[in-house]
């Protein structure tokens, strides 16, 4: 079977990739060429920049494939270009959207496929919700191939996923951890979330592809297990060898101080989520997910502690995060002061 992904470097799509290769694909990664030695071995990669569709065509001229896989697409516009890309030009088409598109706050704690796309927190999840939109509408009026795909949050061992961290420097969390200083947690604490390791969600996916069941499915790929986040940042600390400092701070005040913060937070990890994950088992017979978040980051660790150059700190992050927390610890002060001064 003939594969290309769109992408092909990322935490998602490098597990997906090396999986598919193992399974006797043929992966094509039609990246941009900006993180060389990224693509796992066995895979032929293509150069070009997708936005470019002229030298897309020029590059696949006269190739078809029984699946394409989109990674990084985002707006409407991106899915308008592949479509105009790939028409009769494979048999499958899967975008990656986001299980962020699923109605904020949820109506029912259990999320499935039928849950409704809403979020009116994120603009992100806006976005991949007007693609998803887009590509039903082209299912339904064309018999376009489409196949949609929801991961929540998705780590791998080059990365530590929690509520408040940077992700292109996620080892900065660790380092806090590490030296002692506090770490913010959105809320209490108590609310439930799932993340996923990317080895898993790949099982799922590239047992999707070529599967002409699927399409004009949606599905959404995560791991059964549910934690709260205040589980989560201790694993992470256990993973360390240190116990995290946790400070419990409302959403509505890292919203209000950092506005860039709300829409990730309100609209995505500060909600409690769990997953049904009976559908793409259903489609992927034998689909499990089978690495707890305990066992998977402490291999992320190792990945970390393996190398010194691996362990870069966001600079700018840090200091932003100490003003939260002391603002945020002031201001419990005060108000606990004025009220007890008015009793």
């Amino acid at each position: 079977m003939r594969v290309l992904f769109i992408g092909g470097t990322g935490i998602i799509s490098t597990a997906c990739a090396r999986l598919a290769v193992e399974r006797g694909m043929e992966v094509t990664l039609l990246t941009r060429g900006r993180r060389p030695g990224a693509a796992p071995p066995g895979v032929r990669t293509v150069e070009a920049d997708i936005d470019d569709t002229a030298t897309v065509k020029r590059a696949l001229q006269g190739e078809r494939f029984d699946a394409v896989a989109d990674f990084i697409a985002y707006d409407p516009a991106q899915i308008e270009r592949d479509l105009e890309l790939f028409r009769g030009r494979t048999r499958q088409y899967v975008f990656i959207s986001s299980a962020s598109a699923y109605q904020k706050p949820v109506g029912h704690y259990l999320i499935t496929e039928s849950t409704p796309l809403a979020n009116p927190f994120w603009d992100y999840a806006q976005s991949k919700i007007a693609c998803e939109e887009r590509l039903m509408r082209a299912y339904r009026d064309e018999g376009f191939p489409a196949t949609i795909v929801r991961p929540s949050l998705t780590y791998g061992e080059t990365q530590i996923t929690l509520a408040v961290n940077t992700w292109t420097r996620s080892y900065t969390v660790v380092d806090r951890m590490r030296q002692g200083r506090k770490v913010i947690v959105p809320g209490d604490g108590t609310s439930l979330w799932v993340i996923t390791h990317n080895t898993d969600f790949a099982k799922g996916f590239v047992g999707l592809l070529g599967l002409n069941q699927a399409i004009g499915h949606a599905f959404h790929i995560t791991s059964d297990e549910a934690l709260t986040w205040d589980q989560y940042y201790r694993m992470v600390g256990e993973a360390a060898g240190v116990e995290p400092q946790l400070v419990h701070i409302p959403v509505e005040l890292l919203g209000a101080c950092v506005p860039e913060m709300l829409g990730g937070l309100k609209g995505d990890k500060a909600a409690s989520v769990v997953f049904d994950n009976t559908k793409i088992k259903r489609f992927v017979p034998g689909f499990q997910a089978a690495v707890p978040f305990a066992v998977g980051v402490r291999q992320t660790m190792a990945w970390f502690d393996a190398d010194e150059s691996r362990r870069q700190v966001d600079e700018e992050a840090g200091p932003r995060w100490d003003r939260l927390i002391d603002a945020w610890e002031w201001g419990f002060e005060e108000a606990l002061r004025r009220f007890r001064a008015e009793s």
